[in-house]
């Protein structure tokens, strides 16, 4: 398996993959490969953190971190939303995500971030070291349960001092 940065070539492929990763989930609108679209047309896209993983040839799996906020009253911060990451159905359960997150976060780290957000499932996202974003004050803008949200640092101490709402950019909300 090789990751690499996706490219407008990808992008037919990648759309498909994530329609299919997410057709059958329950927590999901089936909307997700209409965000990545939007997303890539946005401020907040960053093409080294859209990649894709490949198994002979094909692409497999796809993790997208963009650009968002976090406020509060006196400041705001940069952070990194992890939406979404995929994988096809056939090649599930084999860490292929995993390796996605894994290879984000360093690339992320490599840029100069210091953390990422994510509303993801509870048991599966701790084990790469994510934390309840509640932990260090952070929320969504909307209610979910407060183990779906989570943060992580990508350098020691990366989220001290932060606090706020997580401000998502306008590709999320429409």
């Amino acid at each position: 398996m090789t990751i690499r940065q996706e490219t407008p070539a990808d992008y037919k492929d990648v759309f498909n993959l994530i329609e299919k990763a997410f057709r059958s989930e329950q927590h999901s609108d089936h909307k997700e490969q209409f965000l990545v679209e939007r997303l890539r047309k946005s401020d907040a896209f960053i093409p080294e953190l859209s990649l894709v993983a490949e198994v002979d040839g094909k692409i497999v799996g796809h993790i997208l971190l963009t650009k968002l906020k976090i406020k509060n009253p006196v400041d705001s911060f940069d952070s990194l939303a992890l939406a979404p990451v995929s994988v096809l159905p056939e090649f599930q359960g084999i860490g292929i995500g995993g390796k996605l997150i894994a290879e984000s976060h360093k690339r992320a780290k490599e840029l100069g971030h210091k953390s990422i957000v994510l509303l993801g499932h509870a048991s599966y996202y701790p084990k790469f070291g994510y934390q309840r974003a509640d932990k260090y004050e952070i929320e969504l803008p909307f209610k979910v349960p407060k183990e779906n949200c989570m943060v992580i640092e990508l350098v020691e101490n990366g989220l001290n001092g932060l606090s706020g709402i997580v401000e998502y950019p306008e590709a999320f909300n429409q």
